[in-house]
């Protein structure tokens, strides 16, 4: 068993108790997530899936204002690892991969001046640029290109494959400080991508 792994079997914490029972609010501000420093207290049998599907206790959470609500109170640490933070708790949960997917994009403009605004699957809007930036890697399975995009905090969404496609379609050559590189324009900032990436 690893090291601070303390799993919690089938109980729900309180604090997310009492976080579900606001599930269906009207009142959607996200909450201070990153101001909050409760202490760890153990692994619960929660895992996002590389498409974005939650579960609990093996079994998909159906209710997308469920996942919603989760998703507001999920932060990644230093550690690399993600939690799930309340004012009272701080419990760690699986993801395979990102915990969101960008699933639609808008371009406007060209060039350098380009911008482009995505969504996610859980509904946030982020714009590239300097405070939700582009990072590349390679598929280890296929070898493919996998984009993904800041959203908030250290929260990153994976782009679909489907929109993969439509920002490779963007990919431009520019003159770099010792070669050419590849990649992609948007707020103002270009995101260069490896050329190994690209092989």
């Amino acid at each position: 068993m690893p090291d601070g792994f303390a799993p919690m079997g089938k109980t729900m914490p309180e604090g997310l108790k009492a976080l579900m029972s606001r599930a269906d609010s009207k009142d959607k501000t996200p909450p201070p997530v990153d101001k909050w420093n409760p202490e760890f207290c153990g692994d619960l049998d929660m895992r996002i899936a590389r498409d974005g599907t939650w579960y609990y206790l093996g079994s998909p959470i159906g209710r997308i204002a469920l996942v919603k609500l989760f998703a507001s109170v999920l932060r990644k640490d230093e550690d690399g690892k993600h939690y799930l933070v309340t004012p009272v708790e701080k419990i760690g949960i699986t993801v395979d991969d990102a915990p969101l997917l960008a699933v639609e994009m808008a371009v406007a403009g060209e060039g350098s001046q380009q911008e482009l605004t995505l969504r996610t699957n859980l509904g946030d809007l982020v714009k590239v640029g300097a405070e939700h930036p582009l990072r590349f890697e390679k598929e280890p399975d296929s070898g493919g290109l996998k984009p993904y995009v800041l959203v908030r905090g250290r929260i990153e969404a994976l782009f679909t494959r489907a929109l993969m496609y439509q920002l490779a379609d963007m990919i431009i050559e520019r003159d770099g400080l010792t070669a050419a590189q590849m990649g992609i324009w948007s707020g103002g900032h270009f995101y260069a991508i490896d050329a190994e990436l690209l092989v």
